[in-house]
């Protein structure tokens, strides 16, 4: 009888990133900028990569795929943000959230070994540069790739099987704007402490692994170079800074929101914006700024325009 009395929900409501309806309709055109700025700028740097033949090293075939990526893991979320700010009814159906959940850690599991393959390019660059060539060839190149999608396709899949296997029978309100599993585990009419544990231990330790790799690659990087060299530190600071920085503005948010036990809405909210939409957004930025290649193919292509 308790069962039949049960409604299975269809479909979940975003509270938002606020309650304000004057402050929702003052953010709707910064975020249409910004999200026109993370499209234009992530797939103008992936077409100027594939077009300029002087971009086809090892290292901008991994830029560029971090540029799409970066377009795709803001895609998922931002367009429903920025159309839900004018709406008094921020819904989505179900399969639209469990679809969310999917591709955000599908693509954001993606770029954290993705991250961790540049940083690699970057030890045998400057490393073993006389091997470089011979170990960063085309086909290894393509492997790394395949591999960085497959680790986020497994771990996406992994993630949504869990959360679908939930009964969710009310309440039906997520306090974001857009579905996070943490977020959706709370409405399951079941205790669900011990798979939140399951569930965040796993992303948690997938993204604390790949960045202290990353700190262990580049610490490598600087120390090796420093000893060959006495301005060597600073020739690697300046080859790995744009990656360092990147690094940082993606992980720390992640970890922060995957480990920290304490749960803050307002920082859980400004922390799953600066990852969906601010760091897609500094990435091409950070790299085209500090690139003295891009720059060059970025001018050539203006004067040829």
């Amino acid at each position: 009888m308790e069962e039949a009395n049960q409604t299975v929900v269809s479909e979940f409501i975003f509270q938002g990133l606020c309650t304000s309806r004057v402050l929702q309709i003052f953010l709707l055109l910064p975020f249409s900028t910004l999200y026109l700025m993370i499209v234009v700028g992530n797939l103008f740097v992936t077409a100027l990569i594939i077009t300029d033949h002087r971009l086809q090293s090892p290292m901008y075939f991994l830029l560029a795929n971090l540029s799409f990526i970066d377009f795709c893991l803001s895609s998922v979320t931002t367009p429903k943000l920025i159309i839900d700010l004018i709406k008094d009814n921020k819904i989505i159906s179900f399969g639209g959230c469990m679809s969310q959940i999917l591709c955000v850690h599908l693509f954001a599991g993606g770029e954290m070994v993705l991250l961790v393959t540049m940083a690699y390019d970057r030890y045998v660059a400057i490393c073993r540069p006389l091997h470089y060539t011979s170990i960063m060839d085309r086909q290894k190149c393509i492997w790394l790739i395949l591999i960085s999608w497959i680790i986020g396709f497994v771990h996406s899949v992994s993630q949504l099987i869990l959360i679908l296997e939930l009964p969710f029978c009310g309440p039906r309100v997520i306090d974001s704007f857009f579905c996070d599993i943490p977020l959706v585990m709370k409405l399951a009419c079941t205790n669900t402490d011990t798979l939140g544990i399951v569930i965040n231990a796993e992303s948690g330790v997938l993204a604390t692994i790949c960045f202290i790799l990353l700190l262990i690659s580049y610490t490598y990087i600087l120390l090796t170079v420093q000893h060959h060299s006495k301005d060597g530190s600073s020739k690697a600071l300046s080859t790995c800074t744009s990656h360092i920085i990147v690094v940082v503005l993606f992980f720390v948010p992640v970890i922060f929101i995957y480990l920290w036990p304490v749960n803050i809405t307002s920082v859980d909210k400004f922390l799953a914006v600066f990852y969906s939409v601010i760091t897609p957004l500094l990435n091409p930025a950070i790299y085209t700024l500090r690139n003295k290649d891009i720059r060059n193919a970025i001018k050539k292509l203006i004067n040829h325009m």
